[in-house]
């Protein structure tokens, strides 16, 4: 596995292309301005009714309707919710992309289930910084940069790759490392890694965990800081050291307790629904499942929000949190504008 950083990017490979970045959230807003910044002809594109258009002005940006930015661009980066992508580029993006342009993501969704099936002469690249957003910009703006993965899924031009590496390195991916990767690897293996561990995984452990405690007769407090408030210094020890670092850094009771006994709780069992969720990710299940809940108006979503809003897990660490002045309360969306 090669690893690009900077003296591997030229950024000079999209000095004379215009530039449209398509939405204004997250990744939108990060982009978008790293990009300006990074000396390149940069504009947003967005509904005209969009909230997000006096924002992007205001940080310096210029702005167009989508169907106008897609027009005048020689590079098209989506950067639209996964579940918007097919509306918007059938609508808007397809009747209106240059020939021979380039059509850029930051998630292999909608290329790798189909859901768009650009044009043959079309150059589609990826540049998916490991990341959210607010740290792409954060970083970028400290000298620094977060990791992120490139993907060529078309390439009439036999310049996408070279064009991937220009992005990265114009929102400071090239600072941390840039990894060269597919379509199909990077869905599916992100798909999983939320599904699995990151966001599913680790919130039913947590619940789990908690509501043990607290059926036992223990407070909920001292179950909401052994189960949740603690579980950052962990993940802080895996971020910065691995495995490893976490057991050096413990005391030797966690270490020998939480080696003897973490197997029985992800057990083969669980290891065995894991490569069931893989499975339907591999064959489309989830992505359909997925896109026929979105366009039901999100009954299940919605449902499973309310339940998780509602959890004691979440009122009793609302309070102990309104307690500790020095936690980061500051919304992401807010400390990148957006």
């Amino acid at each position: 596995m090669k690893v690009y950083y900077e003296q591997d990017a030229n950024l000079d490979v999209l000095k004379n292309k215009k530039i449209a970045v398509l939405g204004f959230g997250s990744q939108g807003h990060a982009h978008s301005l790293n990009l300006l910044e990074s000396g390149l002809d940069v504009c947003v594109g967005l509904r005209k009714t969009s909230s997000s258009w006096p924002k992007a002005e205001k940080a310096g940006l210029p702005v167009k309707t989508v169907k106008d930015a897609v027009k005048d661009a020689d590079v098209v980066m989506v950067l639209l919710p996964d579940q918007t992508q097919k509306k918007v580029y059938d609508e808007e993006i397809a009747p209106n992309l240059k020939p021979g342009a380039t059509l850029a993501f930051a998630h292999g969704f909608n290329i790798h289930y189909k859901q768009i099936v650009p044009p043959s002469d079309i150059n589609v690249m990826m540049i998916a910084p490991k990341g959210p957003g607010h740290l792409v910009r954060r970083t970028y703006l400290e000298g620094k940069g977060v990791p992120c993965l490139i993907a060529v899924y078309q390439d009439p031009s036999g310049k996408t790759k070279d064009m991937a590496l220009a992005w990265a390195k114009g929102i400071g991916g090239t600072k941390a490392g840039v990894i060269e990767t597919n379509f199909k690897n990077e869905t599916e293996t992100d798909l999983f890694g939320e599904q699995a561990v990151l966001c599913g995984g680790s919130a039913e452990l947590i619940k789990a965990g908690f509501e043990t405690l607290v059926e036992a007769g223990y407070p909920p407090e001292l179950a909401y800081f052994e189960c949740m408030h603690e579980m950052k210094l962990i993940v802080d020890l895996y971020y910065e050291g691995g495995l490893s670092r976490m057991n050096y850094s413990v005391s030797d009771t966690a270490e020998y307790g939480g080696m003897s006994r973490g197997k029985r709780v992800i057990n083969p069992e669980a290891k065995s629904e894991m490569k069931k969720i893989l499975t339907e990710i591999q064959d489309g299940r989830f992505a359909k499942e997925w896109l026929d809940e979105c366009n039901a108006g999100l009954p299940n979503m919605t449902k499973m929000r309310e339940e998780t809003k509602e959890h004691e897990l979440e009122k009793t660490g609302a309070k102990l949190r309104g307690m500790m002045s020095w936690l980061f309360k500051k919304n992401p969306k807010e400390e990148v504008g957006v």
